[in-house]
């Protein structure tokens, strides 16, 4: 029998107060990110300090986020476009619950190359590196929360220009190490750092596809899959 009641006031509410959960931990996310990379030119203690701790409330925050959502699912009962939404949204939580943890791996990674001196050029290209993925996390919730398909189709190619600025970093501390240094350990920090910010760009990517896949009920690396057949 059609539910001519479907959505009721309550659902909208519920629903509505999800949104607005979400968009306020992705943009707790973005901030962190923002503070754990201010890390790599003005180093703090304190900031560290406070980047771990804070990445550590995201998760529990999330946990809670997630359930909500799937509280919702067992009260309301949503159909089509709005299950999607949800149950993308439970998924978009778990990779911005993992964009938290890298932002506290960046912290801590900054913390070991502190008072190193390091080649103005390759912390040049890793701030330019981590402007790029703050920007990509911009458009990428920007684009879940907004449900901006056109946005989260461009972000593979943001994904590639990250790729692209790894494999410079890569190379440059790679030359160092093959030298002499007696900093080596220290030096290696700096390949991590910018490893996780290629994986934070990754995560966005992913996030773009459930935005892709809720308007078009395609993912983006399925089809891929299918022309390679």
């Amino acid at each position: 029998m059609e539910n001519n009641e479907y959505p009721t006031y309550v659902f909208e509410e519920r629903m509505e107060s999800i949104k607005k959960n979400l968009r306020n931990y992705c943009n707790e996310t973005l901030n962190l990110h923002r503070k754990a990379t201010s890390l790599l030119t003005n180093f703090d203690e304190e900031i560290v300090v406070d980047v771990v701790e804070k990445s550590k409330e995201l998760d529990i925050s999330g946990h809670e986020i997630e359930r909500s959502c799937i509280r919702f699912i067992a009260m309301e009962q949503p159909l089509a476009s709005d299950l999607m939404y949800i149950e993308s949204s439970i998924r978009v939580i778990s990779h911005v619950k993992r964009i938290a943890y890298l932002c506290k791996n960046i912290a801590e990674s900054a913390a070991t190359i502190e008072g190193i001196e390091i080649p103005d050029k390759i912390i040049g290209d890793l701030e330019y590196m981590a402007d790029y993925v703050q920007i990509m996390l911009t458009r990428g919730f920007g684009s879940f929360c907004n449900q901006d398909i056109n946005v989260a189709r461009e972000l593979a190619v943001d994904d590639d220009k990250v790729d692209d600025l790894f494999d410079v970093i890569l190379s440059q501390t790679t030359e160092i190490l093959t030298g002499k240094t007696e900093y080596a350990l220290e030096i290696v920090n700096i390949i991590f750092i910018a490893r996780y910010l290629e994986r934070i760009a990754d995560r966005v990517v992913n996030i773009g596809e459930r935005v892709i896949f809720i308007n078009t009920h395609k993912r983006p690396h399925i089809e891929e899959l299918k022309k390679e057949e």
